[in-house]
C-alpha cells in the first residue's frame, strides 16, 4: 500500500497531469483563436503550481515517496518553482506571436507545454535512474512535436528531425551509461548507488565506463560542445515561441539532472567527472563565443551564446570537490544554480523582445531587424540593452553577480588549474562581450528600416517590464536569491 507521505511528495506532478488532460479535452470546445478559456487555465495552472513549490521549499522538509523513486526536497520545490514561472511566462509572451501564425488552432502549444514541465518536475524530483529516464523522455518527446508544431513550415520541420534523431541519440548515451552503473553497483536507486561506491565493493572499471556515457548524454541536454550541434539549428529552425520553451525551464530541468545523477549518486567519483566537465567547459565558453561573432542572425547567435553560458554553469559544477575534500561544494553548487536560474530569466525577457517584434508574415530574427529600434520602441530597447548587458556580464546586472559568483567558486577551489581556468573564464566573457554590445549599437546607432511603433497586449508589456526589472534588482540584491540557493544545496547534500 502506498503511504501519505507518497502522495504529498507526488502532489504537484499529480495536479500537473490533471490539469494537462483537463485542459487538453476543454480546448476542443474552445471555438475562439484567442484560446482565451485554455490559456487562463494553463496560467492558472502554473501559478497554483508555483505557490504550491514555493510552500514546499519554504517547509524545509525532505519527502522521500514510491520506495525512494521519488523526492521532494528544497532543491527540486525551488527548481519545479521557477520552471513553472518560466513556462508561465514562455506562454504569456508567446500566445500574440502563436496567434498571429495559426498555432494556436488546436490549442496543442499549451497542453504540450504543460506535458513538458510535468517531464521536467520528474527529471527534477526523481532519485532512480529510471524515474529520471521517464522525465527525461517525457520532455523531450514534447519538445520534438512543439519544434514542428507549423507543420507547413520546412525549417521548422527540418529542425524537428535534427533534434529527434540526435536527442535520441543523447538518450541513447545516457540510458547506456545508467545500464553500466546499475551493472556496476545492483542498483538504480541513486542514493544505494552513493552507498554502493563508497562501500568500494563494486567494479570500478565498469563503473567509469558507465559514467563517461552518463556525462556524455548530459552534455548533449545541456548543449555542451562536443555535443552542440542541434541547439545553432534548432533554435534558428523552431518558432520563436518554441525556442523560448526549450531554450529558458528546460535549463533548470537539466541542472537539476545533473546534481541528482553526479553529485547525489556518484559524489565519490567526482575526481572523474570533473575533468571531463573542466574538458566541456572549456571547449563550450572556446567555441560557443567565437563561434557567435560570425552570427548574424540573432536566434542562431543567441544560441551559441546558451553554449558559452553552459561552459559557465559547468564550471561550478566542476569546481565543487578538491583533493577529495567537499568542503566547497555547497558553495560551488550554489553558484551554478544561481547562474542557472537568472539565465533563465535573462533568456526569457530576451525572447520575449524578439517575438514582439516579429509581425504578422515576419520574423525578426536578423540582428539587422533591430536596427534603430529606440527610435521606435525606448522602452522594448531598454529592455533587450539589459538582456544584452546582463548576458555579457556587466554590473549592476545580474548577469555580472552570476558570472562573478561562480568565478569566486573556483578561485576559493584554491588549485592552479581552477585559477587558470577562471582567467580563460574571464578573457572568454571579454570576448562574448562584443557581440552582445553589437546588438546595442545596432539598436541605439544604426538608422531604422521602419519607423513603425510597436505595440504589445497589456499582459504582454507587464510581464516583460517585471521580468526586466528583475535582471537589475537581482543584481543590485542578489543576496536572497544567492541564499535561498545555498540552503537548497546544503539541504540536498545533507540528506
Amino acid at each position: 500500500m502506498i503511504d501519505q507521505i507518497s502522495w504529498i511528495a507526488v502532489f504537484p506532478e499529480a495536479l500537473l497531469l490533471i490539469m494537462a488532460c483537463v485542459i487538453a479535452i476543454v480546448d476542443l470546445g474552445v471555438k475562439t483563436p484567442m484560446r482565451s478559456l485554455s490559456y487562463g487555465l494553463s496560467v492558472a495552472t502554473l501559478l497554483v503550481l508555483a505557490g504550491i513549490e514555493a510552500v514546499f521549499a519554504a517547509s524545509g522538509f525532505t519527502m522521500y515517496g514510491f520506495s525512494n523513486m521519488v523526492v521532494s526536497d528544497s532543491m527540486s520545490a525551488w527548481l519545479k518553482c521557477f520552471a513553472s514561472l518560466a513556462v508561465l511566462v514562455t506562454l504569456v509572451y508567446a500566445r500574440p506571436y502563436a496567434l498571429s501564425r495559426d498555432m494556436l488552432r488546436g490549442g496543442e502549444l499549451f497542453t504540450l507545454g504543460l506535458f513538458a514541465l510535468l517531464g521536467m518536475f520528474v527529471m527534477i524530483s526523481g532519485s532512480n535512474l529510471l524515474v529520471i529516464y521517464l522525465g527525461l523522455e517525457l520532455l523531450t518527446l514534447s519538445s520534438y512535436a512543439l519544434v514542428a508544431l507549423r507543420r507547413d513550415q520546412t525549417q521548422a520541420t527540418e529542425a524537428a528531425m535534427k533534434y529527434f534523431v540526435l536527442g535520441a541519440m543523447a538518450s541513447g548515451f545516457l540510458l547506456y551509461g545508467m545500464s553500466m552503473v546499475y551493472g556496476a553497483t545492483g542498483s538504480l536507486d541513486i542514493n544505494l548507488i552513493h552507498k554502493a561506491i563508497v562501500s568500494g565493493h563494486i567494479q570500478h572499471q565498469v563503473l567509469v565506463f558507465g559514467l563517461v556515457f552518463i556525462v556524455a548524454g548530459l552534455a548533449f541536454k545541456l548543449g555542451a560542445v562536443p555535443f552542440h550541434m542541434w541547439v545553432p539549428d534548432v533554435y534558428q529552425g523552431a518558432p520563436t515561441a518554441v525556442t523560448l520553451m526549450i531554450a529558458a525551464a528546460p535549463k533548470l530541468a537539466a541542472f537539476g539532472i545533473v546534481i541528482r545523477l553526479l553529485v547525489e549518486g556518484l559524489l565519490p567519483l567526482a575526481i572523474d567527472w570533473q575533468q571531463m566537465l573542466m574538458v566541456l567547459s572549456i571547449a563550450s565558453l572556446f567555441v560557443g563565443n567565437l563561434a557567435a561573432i560570425a552570427q548574424t542572425n540573432i536566434k542562431r547567435m543567441l544560441a551559441y551564446s546558451t553554449i558559452s553560458q553552459v561552459g559557465f554553469i559547468l564550471l561550478g559544477l566542476m569546481s565543487g570537490v578538491v583533493d577529495g575534500s567537499a568542503v566547497a561544494a555547497a558553495n560551488a553548487y550554489s553558484s551554478a544554480m544561481f547562474y542557472v536560474i537568472t539565465y533563465v530569466l535573462t533568456t526569457l525577457a530576451t525572447f520575449g523582445v524578439i517575438m514582439l517584434l516579429s509581425a504578422q508574415g515576419f520574423e525578426s530574427e536578423e540582428i539587422a531587424d533591430f536596427a534603430g529600434l529606440n527610435q521606435r520602441s525606448p522602452l522594448y530597447a531598454g529592455i533587450m540593452a539589459m538582456c544584452m548587458f546582463s548576458l555579457a556580464g556587466i554590473p549592476p546586472l545580474v548577469g555580472f553577480f552570476a558570472k562573478l559568483s561562480v568565478l569566486q567558486a573556483l578561485v576559493l577551489a584554491g588549485g592552479s588549474v581552477h585559477i587558470g581556468m577562471a582567467v580563460f573564464a574571464v578573457l572568454m566573457s571579454l570576448v562574448g562581450a562584443f557581440y552582445y554590445l553589437r546588438v546595442v549599437k545596432v539598436m541605439y546607432f544604426d538608422a531604422p528600416i521602419s519607423l513603425a511603433s510597436v505595440h504589445a497586449p497589456k499582459d504582454v508589456q507587464l510581464v516583460l517590464s517585471l521580468n526586466a526589472l528583475l535582471l537589475l534588482v537581482l543584481g543590485l540584491m542578489p543576496g536572497g536569491l544567492m541564499t535561498l540557493c545555498a540552503e537548497s544545496i546544503l539541504q540536498m547534500m545533507g540528506t
